[in-house]
């Protein structure tokens, strides 16, 4: 099963997720293995896949950011190649949401990567993004208001467990989701990720970082002069944060 970037879909606001792995090229050969992964770059300490415009990047802890520990994320699949996902895995724990359904597997550095068939059929084949990424939080209300001011918003809520699901940033083309956790062991047995490293596509990064986190005094936040800013929020996760606009513009010009 050969995977391949979407080309039908719009530019994910997702810009690149990381992961910290203890042995680069065993982690990187299970991600091709498994999900018909093709790198594309290469160094002594990170290895880089794209996933439907997104950067699927593994990182050894050398330096910081160091990636993220423990991470729940969620790749997408047309739901009709859904079955071949299911087939190739069969003893991987499913879920069904209804709507559509999904496996989980675990790598050897303790991340849960999730296949769910949540893309519309035409969106490309094999795994054409990803939908969500689940992180760790001290207190989910704090964590869901900073990602509130971000420009996500609340689409469902734990009844039995602290957590929250939030979409966006709104205005994106393709939005993803977040999911707040605190500390617990969510579906699959998977954990809500220490630590993550997110790049994500915003209008406007330095205002909407101010307004998500200016109040917050163990923030200190970085803008470069491309626009792009770079902060680690109060639960240690990296995030940086892309002008929307500049990276349209740039993809224009390529």
């Amino acid at each position: 099963m050969t995977t391949r970037p979407a080309t039908t879909q719009p530019r994910p606001a997702l810009a690149s997720l990381a992961l910290e792995v203890t042995d680069l090229g065993r982690a990187a050969a299970w991600y091709a293995d498994t999900f018909g992964l093709v790198p594309t770059r290469r160094t002594d300490t990170e290895c880089a896949f794209d996933v439907g415009g997104t950067e699927f990047v593994l990182r050894r802890p050398d330096s910081v950011p160091r990636g993220g520990l423990h991470t729940h994320f969620a790749f997408e699949t047309p739901g009709r190649e859904y079955p071949a996902w299911r087939a190739r895995f069969p003893e991987a724990p499913e879920i069904d949401f209804g709507s559509f359904r999904s496996l989980y597997l675990e790598d050897a550095d303790g991340h849960a990567p999730e296949i769910g068939g949540t893309a519309p059929d035409g969106t490309g084949a094999g795994l054409v993004g990803i939908f969500e990424v689940v992180l760790e939080v001290a207190n989910v209300d704090l964590a869901s208001d900073c990602w509130s001011a971000l420009g996500f918003s609340a689409v469902d809520r734990g009844d039995e467990r602290r957590r929250v699901r939030m979409r966006g940033p709104a205005g994106a083309e393709r939005q993803f989701d977040v999911e707040l956790w605190e500390p617990q062991l969510g579906l699959a047995g998977a954990r809500g990720g220490v630590h993550v490293d997110l790049t994500v596509r915003v209008r406007e990064p330095a205002a909407v970082a101010d307004h998500a986190y200016g109040d917050l005094p163990s923030v200190t936040v970085r803008e470069s002069s491309d626009g792009s800013v770079e902060l680690y929020d109060p639960d240690g996760h990296h995030l940086v944060l892309l002008p929307a606009d500049r990276a349209a513009a740039e993809e224009c010009e390529s």
